[in-house]
């Protein structure tokens, strides 16, 4: 048994080795990395590193930041402060009704609000006055839309003909099939010539609603001279703002509401090529552990304890027993029996005569004082002599008895 669970251990390691030397080796960079994350801290080629970054050199004089919370509940931005603008790039934007009312009031006390997202929320529609159009084979997923090369178009400034930009990733864009054209004015398109981009006004700011997130991935702004693009459609927020928060609020409440549907845990794990080398380190270990304890295992010996001496719990019982009657003088005679039994047995005494002799030669014996034997003595041929015995001197002879086993 032990020589095969040796052979089976072996095995299970060497498989270990070989796998995670499999993923070490896993050649790196040869495959693009197509997830759509759209986090501003992903150099992935769908991430939005280079246009979070680039904030900067749009607005010199403006103050960077980014925010997770909903709006109207804002650390960094004031509901009520001017020359303010919020960007918001994520897949899905499902503002609910509370969330758009908050938006809204804020561009209205003269704020700009710039979200570039697949699909808006129906109350997003309803408030904004628009409908968007979708292909007939999509579906709350965003991923399920996946035609490569993606050209579009924008009118800002406005000009003769819109300039075009495109690049060879994943479309994923939409269009408008109707809007308030007395509130709307179009400043973008879509590779058919369709509104893609749309700026409404409400009091004193502006609400920008596009429909083409994929322009704002590292990919497509790195592609030949996409970066045109980009400053275009960001240049319709004033210039003077002194304040730009990149809203991650709606990109983190998308993947909970939408984008993750029939996701698990263990997908996400296998996503990561760390996450997925400590997931199987993992499993391998448990493995090994489970294995392990498999093995044939010797029952526990029991614990056998010696014999206990009951003696002396007799003796105290007996001793209660005498103390309780009241009857001293029989507890003190039991008391020299043993105590003469005690000294014939360990000193070789007789203690036939209990006179000056026995004292001296108990004395040097036990190297106790003479006195101390002498009063024991004495006690002994009173209790011969005399009738009964007090407590107090039952308590006299025990104390002088048990300095005497003490110190012999």
């Amino acid at each position: 048994m032990k020589k095969s669970f040796i052979y089976i251990l072996l095995g299970v390691v060497l498989a270990a080795v070989v796998v995670l030397a499999y993923i070490g080796n896993k050649p790196a960079g040869k495959q693009l990395n197509e997830r759509l994350s759209f986090l501003k801290t992903d150099k992935i080629p769908y991430g939005t590193f280079v246009a979070y970054e680039n904030l900067d050199e749009l607005f010199p004089g403006a103050r960077i930041t980014s925010d997770r919370r909903k709006p109207g509940e804002w650390e960094l931005i004031s509901p009520f402060a001017r020359r303010q603008a919020l960007i918001i790039v994520s897949p899905i934007f499902n503002a609910d009704e509370g969330d758009m009312n908050n938006l809204l009031e804020f561009v209205k006390n003269g704020n700009d609000v710039f979200v570039s997202t697949m699909k808006p929320s129906y109350y997003a529609e309803k408030l904004l006055k628009c409908d968007v159009y979708y292909p007939y084979n999509y579906s709350n997923s965003w991923q399920t839309r996946n035609m490569d090369t993606l050209t579009v178009s924008i009118d800002v400034p406005s000009q003769l003909k819109p300039q075009q930009f495109t690049y060879p990733g994943k479309q994923y864009d939409f269009r408008f099939y109707e809007y308030d054209s007395a509130t709307t004015s179009i400043l973008g398109y879509n590779n058919a010539g369709l509104p893609n981009f749309i700026k409404l006004s409400a009091g004193k700011g502006n609400f920008y609603l596009h429909l083409a997130p994929m322009t704002f991935t590292n990919y497509f702004l790195l592609h030949k001279g996409n970066m045109e693009y980009y400053d275009k459609a960001l240049s319709v927020i004033a210039p003077d703002t002194k304040q730009v928060v990149w809203d991650e609020y709606f990109r983190s409440k998308g993947d909970k509401d939408d984008g993750n549907k029939g996701a698990n845990w263990l997908s996400m794990f296998f996503r990561d090529p760390a996450l997925r080398a400590a997931m199987i380190t993992a499993m391998l270990a448990l493995l090994v552990y489970v294995l392990m304890e498999m093995r044939r295992k010797q029952r526990a010996i029991p614990i056998i304890h010696p014999p206990k001496n009951d003696s002396l719990d007799f003796v105290k019982t007996v001793g209660r027993l005498y103390h309780d009657k009241g009857d001293h003088r029989n507890l003190c005679s039991k008391m020299a029996a043993y105590f003469l039994e005690h000294v014939r047995a360990r000193y070789k005494l007789p203690t036939t005569e209990l006179d000056e002799n026995f004292i001296l030669n108990l004395g040097f014996k036990t190297g106790s004082d003479e006195s101390e034997i002498r009063n024991i003595v004495q006690f002994i041929h009173r209790l011969q002599q005399f009738g009964p015995v007090s407590e107090e001197e039952l308590i006299s002879f025990h104390k002088q008895l048990e300095s005497f086993y003490k110190t012999a």
